[in-house]
């Protein structure tokens, strides 16, 4: 094994750097991978813009990782063997000390990096995790492929899962991008009645084929009042950071329907109160999940052959993909490799 790799550091904030850096050893309870895929996340590009030279060495992002043990620290639990591929997610492993931890909700875990941020990431040939974090990956998928549900997957795989809506039941997407995309794959094939929620009739088509039953265009259609004529929906999982689309929308949720949120946004939601009590309706903040709810995803992911849509480019071409997934041209999720891409 090379004593070096490459890696795409974050020089200042906003610019990424082709760096080679010495290959570390793993720590007690870490491990050290061969990075073979990293996908591209929104969050990325915030993670890039506040990191700087203020962290030392400089911070590498990228939090959908996928590639090979080549090095187990001390302590590694046995699980994890040496050549096996794996993935590490956003939460980069919990600490097993905590409060959270004790009571088993390890992706609430107080004490664990958040990977690509406080830690470094997968935009290199190497880098170290915490065994805690890892992710087995199915022999079905490919690395590329794999890299985006890591993300972008387990987030409305976990969604759709807490939405209290059950087969047959109306479930709205909003936003269809690189979540919503996923979100539609995995809601039609759980059995829901879907309907995408979008911006434009160019979308139409894709959401179609992606697995909703309904499309409807929120620059044309009054999105609440068509959901209210179908009977309102049981559940509406929300990617989108506009704080006053999201809240019109409330109107469009049956009885005892619930909000599901990702997107943190910038602005705070508002909420008409007489809706939730009126209805007994809810409103349920959705992180991602444990490295076990992970690969439920995956397993999943196979067993219904849900696939991300990607476009890949190498590592060095990092920062230019970063730039075409700000823009909003990616359909619909980047993934790098450490190679020329497949």
């Amino acid at each position: 094994m090379s004593k070096t790799y490459r890696a795409m550091q974050i020089s200042r904030p906003g610019v990424l750097e082709l760096v080679e850096r010495s290959v570390p050893e793993p720590g007690a309870g870490e491990v050290l991978i061969q990075v073979q895929a990293c996908g591209i996340c929104g969050a990325d590009a915030a993670d890039i813009e506040k990191n700087g030279p203020a962290a030392q060495p400089p911070r590498v992002p990228g939090h959908e990782v996928v590639g090979r043990i080549v090095a187990l620290g001390a302590g590694t639990p046995s699980i994890w063997k040496l050549g096996q591929r794996v993935g590490v997610g956003r939460l980069g492993g919990h600490c097993n000390e905590c409060d959270q931890c004790r009571q088993g909700r390890f992706q609430l875990c107080l004490n664990q990096p958040v990977v690509g941020s406080t830690r470094d990431g997968g935009y290199a040939e190497m880098m170290l995790a915490r065994s805690t974090g890892l992710v087995a990956i199915p022999d079905e998928l490919n690395s590329e492929e794999a890299a985006p549900i890591l993300c972008a997957g387990i987030a409305t795989f976990n969604a759709l899962k807490k939405c209290s809506a059950q087969a047959g039941d109306t479930v709205a997407i909003l936003g269809i991008g690189g979540l919503g995309h996923m979100a539609l794959q995995y809601a039609r094939r759980m059995g829901f009645r879907v309907v995408a929620i979008g911006r434009g009739s160019d979308t139409a088509a894709d959401a179609m084929a992606l697995g909703a039953h309904v499309y409807i265009d929120n620059l044309v259609e009054d999105a609440a009042a068509r959901l209210k004529a179908m009977g309102g929906a049981q559940a509406i999982i929300t990617m989108i950071d506009h704080a006053d689309t999201v809240s019109a929308l409330l109107a469009g949720l049956a009885p005892e329907g619930r909000l599901v949120v990702l997107n943190p946004g910038k602005s705070p939601l508002p909420i008409p109160a007489g809706l939730l009590v009126g209805g007994q309706r809810s409103i349920l903040g959705s992180l991602t999940g444990t490295p076990y709810d992970n690969e439920k995803t995956l397993n999943f992911s196979v067993l219904v052959n849900v696939r991300p849509q990607i476009e890949v480019m190498p590592l060095e071409k990092a920062g230019e993909a970063l730039q075409k997934l700000k823009s909003g041209t990616v359909k619909y999720r980047m993934v790098l490799t450490m190679g020329s891409p497949p």
